[in-house]
């Protein structure tokens, strides 16, 4: 019963911050509205994802000293 309750509560924290994201980052014009694009998008998260994985790599290397 506690798993069924942790999956539930897991995917409405998913999705209510995914909601949160997208609103707090919206335009406040419909003409920008589509430069911008909201989180939902897939490629829009493999962008941010590629993103985020390259500048940790790349401090990890500078950390590292390679």
């Amino acid at each position: 019963m506690r798993l069924l309750f942790g999956i539930i509560i897991g995917a409405a924290i998913t999705v209510g911050a995914a909601y949160v994201y997208d609103q707090a980052h919206a335009p406040a014009t419909t003409t920008t509205a589509a430069s911008v694009r909201p989180l939902v998008n897939w490629d829009v998260v493999d962008t941010k994802w590629n993103h985020l994985t390259d500048r940790a790599r790349t401090e990890w290397t500078r950390i590292a000293g390679k």
